[in-house]
């Protein structure tokens, strides 16, 4: 044989052992790629339940609530500190709760070393409060808003927003639930004992490097941050004793990048009673809920005495081909929550046939539309400006708005200050988990929604709302945009300059 034929066949031979090594460890890193806690879970912590925010009430009527943004350590595990944040504590933070009708003032105080802001997400209220990107907080700084509750029932939450910084903020734990109640809700006799058959369930994954968390990216996670275990509340590894017949669960996707589809071990079904803003007209009978970051939902399910459920995350698509499927999260499984139904439990009425009609536009009478291209680069092609005002909306006209993902990863779709309607979904009518009363909405590759969206607030030409994409990483890198809201024939001003709130 030829010295040349020998090379060749040693050549050939070296290019099939990389070609074999290489395939090999794709296929490690493959299999690595996905996650599963189920059946491993030992649900040896009884879940925490924020507490109910203390409040008082002023000469003039209004309910006033402080929040205090601080640094500390929290014990996940016995032993381990890790260094968090929160709000009144070392983790999260209480529940605010207030009533349609209700004047409300939130005296937040920031002792952060760096500054940080607080928005109401999905609260309809003046954009100067929203407690976006143009309202930080400085260090040792006081921000008192205040504004008119004027919306349905709802479960709504409070989290950070500064420019380019929001998922670093959230991940650090700053967030909590903000309850609204109206006189139609409270009476419908649903389950609302709150922390007994009425739990508020915040959701977020996470992932430990010795006691300190580890918010890295990995490997071809296009979406952000996906951690390897869930905890519910600041609780690993939950579970929960329950004593009535039907359980509401209020549940909070307040990750930063994972889409969860929630569902029970044993597939039983539940009622869907309520989305982002609020109760559905009717009841929805359902195995399986979707939410993306930011999304919210209320769930009845139904225990028997002396058994015990789990709430479980199952894979769900996304939208990609098989392998960014998996690298961002589709093909994951967690075991969430255990409930541990008592052996006598409450008797609990029946649901009512109908609920409450949900306050939102139905498209018919829209002035305009509005087209909205996702993409991480930016929204319609163009980066987030905090200069810049995107949009001008006219208050009180109706509009329908166009939202189009073919960016190749799934996103999801965020509007401060409305609730709105998802008209369709790829032209088709939605799903019964979309119906009611939504601030946001998924969008997996080659998704197009409608949305019809009415602005009735107060009209500032100055002061803009945010639209973007609520996977925070995608939001950091400027996926995102701002409007502001007009009366008709007035133009849109210039977003007041950046400045961080340096007192009271």
């Amino acid at each position: 044989m030829s010295g040349f034929k020998r090379l060749l066949i040693i050549l050939v031979s070296c290019g099939i052992v990389l070609t074999v090594a290489a395939g090999g460890g794709f296929l490690w890193v493959y299999s690595g790629a996905k996650v599963s806690t189920a059946g491993r879970g030992t649900f040896r912590n009884q879940l925490a339940v924020p507490p109910l925010a203390r409040s008082t009430v002023g000469p003039d009527g209004t309910r006033v609530f402080d929040l205090r943004m601080q640094a500390g350590e929290t014990e996940f595990t016995a032993g381990q500190k890790t260094p968090t944040w929160g709000f009144n504590g070392s983790y999260l933070g209480p529940t605010l709760r207030a009533q349609r009708g209700e004047k409300v003032r939130i005296r937040v105080s920031n002792t952060l070393d760096e500054a940080s802001t607080v928005h109401w997400h999905g609260m309809r209220l003046p954009a100067a409060m929203d407690g976006g990107p143009h309202q930080m907080v400085a260090p040792g700084a006081t921000w008192s808003p205040h504004w008119k509750i004027d919306q349905q029932a709802a479960t709504l939450w409070y989290h950070p927003h500064p420019h380019g910084e929001t998922e670093d903020h959230v991940q650090r734990s700053l967030a909590g639930m903000f309850i609204l109640d109206d006189a139609k809700s409270l009476g419908l006799g649903l389950p609302d004992t709150y922390g007994v058959n009425d739990l508020p369930l915040i959701v977020q994954d996470v992932k430990f490097d010795g006691a300190r968390f580890d918010h890295g990216h990995g490997l071809l996670q296009t979406v952000g941050f996906l951690g390897d275990r869930t905890m519910v509340n600041g609780t690993l590894d939950p579970y929960r004793v329950v004593g009535d017949e039907l359980v509401r669960l209020r549940l909070l996707n307040a990750s930063s990048a994972r889409t969860y589809d929630f569902g029970f071990d044993d597939d039983r079904e539940f009622s869907l009673i309520a989305t982002d803003g609020g109760l559905l007209e009717k009841a929805a009978p359902m195995d399986r809920i979707q939410l993306s970051p930011g999304e919210r939902a209320e769930i009845v399910v139904r225990v028997r005495p002396g058994e015990r459920t789990v709430l479980r995350s199952y894979p769900l698509s996304i939208g990609q081909d098989f392998y960014n499927q998996r690298f961002n999260g589709g093909d994951d499984t967690f075991d969430v929550l255990e409930l541990r139904a008592q052996k006598h439990l409450r008797h609990s009425p029946a649901l009512p046939a109908t609920l409450e009609k949900p306050e939102i536009p139905d498209g018919s009478g829209a002035a305009r539309g509005r087209f909205f291209n996702l993409q991480v680069s930016g929204i319609n092609g163009r980066p987030m400006s905090m200069g810049r005002i995107d949009d001008t909306v006219t208050r009180g006209a109706a509009e329908i708005w166009t939202v189009r993902n073919t960016n190749g990863m799934p996103h999801n779709f965020h509007v401060h200050g409305v609730q709105f309607r998802v008209l369709s979904v790829n032209g088709h009518s939605p799903e019964p988990a979309l119906r009611g009363a939504k601030d946001t909405v998924f969008l997996p590759d080659r998704t197009t929604v409608k949305l019809a969206i009415r602005f009735d607030g107060p009209a500032d030409p100055n002061a803009p709302y945010m639209y973007h994409c609520h996977l925070l990483y995608h939001e950091d890198q400027g996926m995102m945009g701002q409007f502001v809201v007009v009366e008709k024939g007035q133009r849109a001003g210039r977003p007041s300059a950046v400045h961080a709130h340096q007192g009271h």
